[in-house]
């Protein structure tokens, strides 16, 4: 480790303790101000059961799947990062799951979940490491990648999520709740009215984290602690194209540098969560950006809005030129592409991916795969849903 990179990373512990004290109760502002519903999504927890979505309110239905292992436990253990989530909503919008949360395993300091996964997760690859629970999971036949998975009815991190049980009484997902079968679980879609264009990562050390709105109006919104340099095996990233966002929770956000069915990308993650041991590693290696609140004194970053709550989506649907409304389907994404040291002008994001067997080293290269991007960019989509 060079002389600068101990320092940068003594000096990210100092700012992630102070933010630890100042900044944990504001973590669970609802601070995106008023929101509006963009559709629903309703999943019958039975064999067999209807997964559909209505844009007018339950008016109508559009059916996207069906279930085919219902769930009838949480887990309450659940991956770190849900702790910062609320109860009672959605704690991880990604194309390979949704996390919902129910509680709070206070001893553990974890939360407790469930989980909505595509159809892959009946089998998926052993190497597979991301956050798998399969007893407390409702499994679909909807492919990863597509539909609520990625596709054009991603929910995002803070909606809310009730159940209707058999009796037909309504019940909030907290408090302890268990999914049973044949109960129905709904999730409404809520998009921020006052929505950007864009956000933007200047990527070094001190650099401004900004949010741009389609006025032209800018806000620094957080600074990056430790820039993106490398490329890493973050699994899921395999059913992401290039440039697009894998996964968005209370703690991280997941960018895919891979074609689909590769694997590679990296990960934007909050101070306080960076200091979790099993994050050890992104204190020190290349793979990860850690970003802060501007100040040490301000409220840290998890679970808040723009950047883990309430913003963003795994959005992707592949394009086909042929369709009426391939146009409609291309503006409806979410694109993350940089500038490189030397260039004005913004780029697609590189291309990189690596062989996904985690026992195998990473490449040298890897480490230095992103060292020329100066400025990171999640584009937001030209037309709402």
């Amino acid at each position: 480790m060079s002389h600068k990179t101990r320092i940068q990373s003594a000096f990210i512990f100092f700012f992630c303790a102070i933010t630890v004290c100042f900044g944990s109760l504001a973590a669970y502002a609802d601070n995106y101000g008023s929101s509006a519903e963009l559709y629903r999504i309703e999943v019958y927890n039975r064999p067999g059961g209807q997964i559909a979505v209505s844009r007018n309110r339950g008016a109508s239905w559009e059916v996207v799947g069906r279930v085919l292992y219902p769930c009838q436990s949480v887990n309450t253990k659940g991956y770190t990062a849900s702790k910062w989530a609320k109860a009672g909503a959605v704690a991880a919008s990604a194309v390979n799951a949704i996390h919902i949360k129910t509680d709070d395993n206070v001893p553990d300091d974890k939360g407790v979940v469930f989980s909505l996964v595509p159809v892959e997760m009946l089998n998926p690859p052993g190497y597979y490491n991301s956050f798998l629970s399969p007893d407390s999971s409702i499994y679909t036949d909807i492919p990863a990648g597509t539909s609520i998975f990625g596709g054009g009815y991603s929910p995002y991190v803070g909606n809310p999520v009730i159940c209707v049980n058999p009796s037909g009484e309504t019940i909030p997902a907290n408090n302890g709740y268990v999914p049973k079968v044949n109960d129905i679980i709904l999730i409404k879609v809520l998009q921020p009215i006052f929505y950007p264009k864009a956000i933007v990562f200047e990527n070094r050390f001190g650099g401004p984290v900004k949010i741009i709105y389609l006025a032209g109006e800018e806000r620094v919104i957080g600074e990056v602690l430790k820039p993106v340099e490398g490329v890493g095996r973050f699994q899921g990233t395999q059913f992401a194209a290039v440039g697009r966002i894998r996964a968005n929770h209370t703690g991280v956000i997941d960018v895919s540098t891979s074609p689909m069915n590769k694997t590679g990308g990296f990960q934007i993650i909050p101070s306080n969560h960076a200091m979790s041991p099993e994050m050890g590693k992104a204190r020190t290696m290349t793979q990860w950006m850690i970003v802060g609140p501007v100040s040490v004194y301000g409220a840290s970053l998890e679970g808040r809005s723009p950047l883990f709550s309430s913003y963003l989506q795994p959005r992707y649907a592949k394009a086909d030129i042929d369709s009426q409304k391939w146009l409609d389907e291309l503006l409806n994404r979410f694109i993350v592409d940089v500038k490189l040291d030397g260039k004005d002008s913004w780029q697609p994001m590189p291309s990189f991916f690596l062989d996904p067997d985690l026992s195998k080293p990473l490449p040298e290269w890897s480490a230095y795969a992103l060292k020329d991007v100066t400025h990171v960019r999640i584009l937001f989509p030209v037309e709402r849903n």
